[in-house]
């Protein structure tokens, strides 16, 4: 039986804390939580958000650890220190957590609706693609993996009825997180300024989006400038030196400031204080990225 710590190292649980800041800006973008903070919604809202927080913890988790599953044999040679390629977690042990953790998905998005169980399972397939085969693609494998995050977001807003702001908003995390996914192309080897400058681009136009559709922009933009402080300095910086260390640093500052983009968009629908509570899971990722590695 494998230890507990190499488990939760497969799991990358600094990772996990973000996609729960997906759900709560799901939640604010469903129009349920407009004035309200999310320990405020009334019960059954608050029953469906903790079903959800579960669901994503499971599909996230899961997610990362097929990646590692499917990685076995280039993390041999790549990634050595890894659980599953240093023996520390054998390859059935770990293809058994990745299940489970899905099938966990699976079954706390059921116990909210119809909806939030068919996301999840698209999610699942979306994520397990990604792993297989989707990021042996250059173009489609970032999309691959920025559908993920927007399905995600999407698995929030089942909490109420999907209306018309489920037709775009999920478009800035796809976005978002297809940029880092593009930056960390170069993360092992080093990579050329083309993608470095695609990820930039890529980043205004998520900035733009952020402050174009949120409902109040006063609201929005503090949390929107911490944003872009956290994310555009070690991106710049990668961008100077090419090297696989610096660029690194920008994907794991670009991954852990999923948090702040989602307060951002968060803090424009459903005000500030909504905002904050997002912003306070920040230190918890920051925190557990001391101990697990975020890529």
């Amino acid at each position: 039986m494998p230890k507990l710590l190499p488990l939760l190292q497969l799991m990358r649980p600094a990772n996990i804390v973000t996609a729960i800041a997906d759900i709560l800006l799901g939640v604010a973008a469903s129009g349920i939580a407009i004035g309200l903070l999310p320990w405020q919604l009334e019960g059954t809202h608050l029953a469906d958000l903790s079903w959800l927080i579960v669901a994503t913890i499971g599909l996230y988790g899961g997610g990362v650890v097929m990646n590692d599953v499917f990685d076995t044999e280039l993390d041999r040679i790549e990634r050595p220190e890894r659980p599953i390629p240093s023996g520390r977690v054998s390859h059935k042990a770990a293809t058994v957590l990745g299940i489970l953790l899905l099938t966990i998905g699976l079954v706390g998005a059921g116990m909210v609706s119809s909806t939030s169980i068919a996301l999840a399972g698209a999610i699942s397939f979306a994520a397990v693609w990604y792993d297989a085969y989707g990021k042996h693609h250059s173009f489609w494998g970032p999309l691959n993996m920025g559908l993920c995050r927007g399905l995600n977001l999407l698995l929030g807003m089942s909490i109420g009825t999907l209306g018309a702001m489920a037709l775009w908003l999920p478009l800035i995390p796809i976005l978002y997180i297809s940029a880092i996914t593009i930056i960390s192309r170069g993360e092992v080897h080093g990579t050329g300024k083309e993608k470095l400058y695609l990820g930039i681009g890529l980043y205004g136009i998520v900035f733009a989006m952020i402050l174009i559709f949120s409902g109040n922009k006063m609201h929005c933009l503090p949390f929107l400038l911490l944003f872009g402080g956290a994310v555009l300095p070690p991106l710049f910086k990668a961008l100077q030196s090419l090297q696989p260390k610096d660029i690194g640093k920008a994907v794991k500052a670009g991954v852990l400031a999923l948090i702040l983009m989602d307060a951002a968009l968060a803090a424009g629908l459903a005000g500030w204080q909504y905002g904050l509570v997002i912003v306070i899971l920040l230190p918890i990722s920051l925190f557990l990225a001391r101990f697990f590695a975020v890529t």
